[in-house]
C-alpha cells in the first residue's frame, strides 16, 4: 500500500532530475528532444510528495515502446498511456515511487498545460503557498488514501490550471525550461 507522504522541499531533488536527465538522454537519444522537471518537487519552498516527474517530449510517441526493455532495465515500469491520450507514462520504485515520466509527442497539448502550471505557481508564490498547505493537509486527512489524497486536490488543479492557460496566454513571462 502506497503511503501519502507530504514533505519539505529538497534541493537535492534538482540533482536527481538532472541524474535522470542524463540517464534518458543516453537511452532515447535524438529520439528525445526535452527534458523538463514539472510537478512540486520543481518548485522551491512547496512541500511535495518526494517524486521526481520528468516531462519528456519526444519526436514520435509510437516509438517510445521501443525502449521499454530499457527502461525496465533502469527500474520503470511502462504504464502506456494510464489515462492521458497520447502520454507514455512510467514509473520508478514500485510502492516507495522515487519518479514519474509522462512523454509527450512534440506538440501535444499536455505539454504546454504542465508547463503553465509549474511556471504559475513558480511565479505566483501565494498560489504555491495554498498549493503546499492542501497537500498538507490532505496528506494528514489521508495518510493510507492516495485517491482520496489526489481527488482533494481536482479541484484547485483546475482552478490553477485554468488560471495558468490563460496567464501564458499573456505572453509576458519567460517558460523556465530548467529546473
Amino acid at each position: 500500500m502506497r503511503k501519502v507522504e507530504v514533505v519539505p522541499y529538497k534541493k537535492e531533488w534538482s540533482k536527481l532530475f538532472h541524474d535522470e536527465c542524463q540517464k534518458l538522454q543516453d537511452t532515447f537519444g535524438p529520439e528525445l528532444i526535452k527534458l523538463y522537471h514539472i510537478g512540486s518537487t520543481a518548485i522551491p519552498a512547496i512541500h511535495a510528495k518526494p517524486v521526481i516527474d520528468i516531462l519528456a517530449v519526444v519526436k514520435d510517441v509510437e516509438c517510445v515502446a521501443d525502449f521499454n526493455k530499457e527502461m525496465e532495465e533502469m527500474g520503470y515500469y511502462a504504464m502506456g498511456e494510464n489515462g492521458i491520450s497520447g502520454r507514455r507514462f512510467f514509473r520508478k520504485g514500485g510502492d516507495e515511487r522515487t519518479h514519474h515520466i509522462h512523454m509527450f509527442q512534440k506538440g501535444h497539448e499536455e505539454i504546454a498545460r504542465h508547463l503553465a502550471f509549474r511556471d504559475y505557481l513558480l511565479t505566483h508564490p501565494e498560489e504555491a503557498q495554498k498549493y503546499s498547505r492542501l497537500k498538507q493537509c490532505l496528506a494528514a486527512e489521508f495518510p493510507d488514501d492516495i485517491k482520496g489524497y489526489v481527488n482533494g486536490k481536482n479541484d484547485f488543479i483546475k482552478r490553477v490550471d485554468e488560471k495558468a492557460k490563460h496567464w501564458a496566454k499573456r505572453g509576458d513571462h519567460h517558460v523556465n525550461e530548467v529546473d
